[in-house]
């Protein structure tokens, strides 16, 4: 439960913000609402599947990261606009020498943090700052295995599934709230239930386990060979599908709401979702991002010429508002109905091919399994042919 003088700061926080229109300011919504900063992309851990890290001790990308006072910076930025959640993220935003500086300073904001992390760094002395502040958001930990032998075949890194037990066990001792998710590949199905049984026994009633199935390339576009082994680890879409709708009837449930909701033809334009507006990313090294896939040369801004609020109001949009030419995009993903079940867009397009705009059979393949599970389409129907997908959604409420 959130403090008296916790909720008080973030009240006082968002009632002194700027916002884009001039409504009372009961009504108002802030320019940017939640802000992810990537602290570093250098990780303790070397997993084989990471679309980001980099070795812990590069000095070349250290040399290169933000310096503090500049994150506490964009972070007063980020306050001055509306901001009420920041989470920090990696590589292992842990690996910060400066760490417990940031955090203390974006709690004293009156920000809520919320932190991804392997968790094999966090020790008692951090366990006993997140005491004395707690971050407001559960810690997001991820998972590699349930036994020595499957993590650190995955983390590629001696030790660290000993570490990443002590910083579980730190944060159980201290009671602070976390979440865990865990990579579904071939090398981690056999310990799923066990993970799943271990998740519903944590403290907090309405945790969830979270499960990762399908893996990003190199945001970086840095290394062909990461690349081919990335996609070696890949489900196929039976297998992925299978995996998704394992508990059939809630995941039709689900699913047939999340059509309802969602499921439309996005024509021309590249951007479906809603990357860019209030909500913003900033990388490692202090480039404005829409999401933190997206690093496509012309979809960045560089936040040490520029400022957040510019980002926002200014760069965003202009990046949202581009169209495709590609003649194959037009002629399947501009008039597919199914595009929110794909995992398809330009972050990914970007990762795959050096484009924004470009078809990527492997997600094409996996959302119609999933629509043909669901009962929109028929076994061998293509979706950007249907005509009365409006009439399948209707349906398939019934």
């Amino acid at each position: 439960m959130r403090e008296p003088h916790q909720k008080k700061d973030c009240q006082k926080t968002f009632h002194t913000t700027d916002t884009m229109d001039s409504l009372p300011v009961y009504r108002r919504s802030p320019l940017l609402s939640r802000l992810d900063m990537e602290l570093t992309e250098r990780c303790s851990n070397n997993c084989i599947h990471c679309y980001i890290n980099l070795p812990r001790d590069d000095s070349k990308a250290k040399k290169k990261e933000l310096p503090t006072h500049k994150i506490k910076d964009i972070l007063k930025q980020a306050v001055s606009l509306g901001c009420l959640d920041v989470r920090f993220t990696g590589g292992e935003p842990l690996l910060r020498e400066d760490f417990e500086e940031i955090y203390v300073f974006t709690r004293k904001l009156g920000l809520r943090v919320s932190i991804f992390t392997n968790a094999t760094l966090i020790d008692q002395r951090l366990c006993s700052v997140f005491e004395r502040i707690p971050p407001l958001q559960r810690i997001e930990i991820t998972t590699y295995g349930m036994d020595r032998k499957t993590y650190e075949h995955v983390t590629r890194t001696k030790g660290s599934y000993h570490q990443y037990k002590n910083g579980i066990n730190q944060l159980l001792q201290h009671s602070i709230p976390f979440e865990i998710k865990i990579p579904y590949l071939s090398c981690t199905r056999h310990t799923i239930k066990e993970f799943e049984e271990f998740t519903s026994h944590l403290p907090w009633d309405d945790s969830n386990p979270g499960h990762t199935v399908f893996l990003d390339l190199r945001a970086r576009r840095d290394s062909k060979e990461k690349n081919q082994q990335i996609k070696k680890l890949r489900n196929t879409p039976e297998q992925t599908v299978k995996f998704l709708s394992r508990r059939k009837r809630e995941w039709l449930d689900e699913m047939k709401k999340f059509s309802q909701k969602f499921l439309e033809i996005s024509g021309k334009n590249l951007f479906s979702c809603g990357a860019g507006i209030g909500f913003g990313c900033v990388d490692a090294y202090g480039h404005f991002q829409l999401c933190m896939p997206l690093r496509h040369p012309d979809t960045i801004y560089d936040l040490k010429k520029g400022t957040l609020r510019d980002a926002l109001t200014r760069f965003a949009p202009e990046v949202r508002s581009r169209k495709t030419k590609n003649p194959e995009y037009l002629a399947h993903c501009a008039k597919c109905f199914i595009s929110a079940l794909c995992q398809q867009c330009p972050a990914r397009s970007w990762m795959e091919f050096g484009t924004l705009d470009s078809r990527i059979e492997y997600f094409c393949r996996s959302a119609h399994l999933q629509a043909e599970e669901i009962g929109l389409l028929q076994k061998g129907e293509k979706a950007w042919e249907i005509k009365d997908w409006k009439q399948r959604l209707d349906y398939i409420k019934l």
